[in-house]
């Protein structure tokens, strides 16, 4: 159940797509410069990424298994919907707050 892309791929996908279909494109020094320097910041963020500990999944994973049996615990849909909102906040905060905006009405 790990998110995919995972931040690591998806800073390795945008170096790539810089280095390899921008930056050859880029006459304008300044421009050319600033996008380096975007690029050498995200290599470190790459970088950050890497030292982190691998996330271990297990407890989602066993939550899954037991949805899947029908062992829905009380407190359940909470604790989903706690997580669900957990991984919009990173992946689309636009979308949390339309959503929140819907459902408060």
């Amino acid at each position: 159940m790990t998110e995919r892309p995972t931040a690591q791929e998806l800073t390795e996908a945008i170096l790539e797509f810089l280095g390899g279909e921008i930056l050859p494109t880029i006459t304008d020094p300044r421009l050319r410069f600033r996008t380096l320097v975007a690029m050498n910041a995200l290599s470190i963020v790459y970088r950050e990424l890497e030292r982190l500990p691998s996330q271990d999944d297990a407890e989602h994973r066993e939550l899954a298994a037991r949805i899947r049996a029908g062992d829905v615990q009380p407190g359940t849909l909470a604790r989903v919907k706690a997580d669900v909102e957990a991984r919009l906040r990173i992946a689309s905060p636009r979308y949390l707050e339309q959503y929140g905006e819907a459902s408060a009405q």
